[in-house]
């Protein structure tokens, strides 16, 4: 049976190892409350740099929750487009459609923005209270982007026009050849359609509207929405 060997039989290396390691425990120089910062092994499929804020701006569920609320303010912001464009339609002459689509985007804007708002705040960044300096911090959002939109609806719409009305007369052919096959009210839309009359200004508010989907959120989530350092996560002490 072999017995543990004595503090004499004891190998000289090993007591120096004890000495050192006995040293250093009594200079303090391990920590046990701090301890030694190791590097984490970083995933070479996190995007990093300019690509990372790019992606820092969009939080997938809350940009999701964005997207939902979007895809009805989207409509019913275009379905108040289309209302207003149908009634100044009846009432000014169609060679004004490019200025008209123009008025029938800003009459009900405010209405608009209101209801996007509540959704917004609610649903998307869950801010609470301070209503009416963000309701004013929204419309400043639409405000800053409302001038290019407008210009390029217009420019898109007197695009479209010359666009349909070039083939028109394809159109009237094709109408021509299929209009025994359809009902007088399908018939005389798809005539509408045709002649270019406010197709142009329904097809360019759909474009303009989608583009600037992605614009507001960046603005609300930077300014309307934005939190305040004081509602930031304190760091764990």
């Amino acid at each position: 049976m072999t017995m543990p060997k004595s503090d004499a039989t004891r190998p000289k290396a090993f007591e120096g190892t004890i000495h050192l390691t006995n040293s250093k425990l009594a200079g303090h120089e391990i920590h046990s409350e701090h301890p030694p910062v190791v590097p984490i092994p970083q995933d070479p499929f996190i995007p990093k740099g300019p690509l990372q804020s790019l992606v820092n701006l969009f939080p997938a569920g809350q940009f999701v929750r964005y997207l939902c609320v979007g895809v009805f303010n989207t409509v019913f912001g275009y379905l108040s487009f289309v209302v207003t464009l149908t009634l100044l339609n009846s009432i000014l002459p169609s060679r004004l459609l490019y200025l008209t689509v123009i008025v029938a985007s800003v009459l009900p804007m405010p209405l608009n923005i209101t209801v996007a708002y509540f959704g917004y705040k609610f649903f998307v960044f869950r801010t609470q209270g301070n209503y009416l300096g963000e309701w004013l911090k929204c419309f400043a959002v639409y405000g800053t982007g409302m001038i290019p939109g407008l210009v390029a609806l217009s420019a898109l719409t007197r695009f479209l026009q010359s666009a349909i009305h070039g083939h028109a007369a394809a159109l009237h052919v094709y109408l021509g050849a299929v209009e025994r096959h359809l009902g007088p009210r399908l018939l005389a839309w798809l005539q509408h359609i045709a002649t270019g009359k406010a197709m142009a200004g329904y097809i360019a508010g759909a474009v303009v509207i989608a583009v600037s989907t992605i614009y507001s959120f960046v603005g609300h989530k930077k300014v309307t929405f934005r939190a305040k350092p004081s509602d930031w996560p304190r760091p764990l002490s």
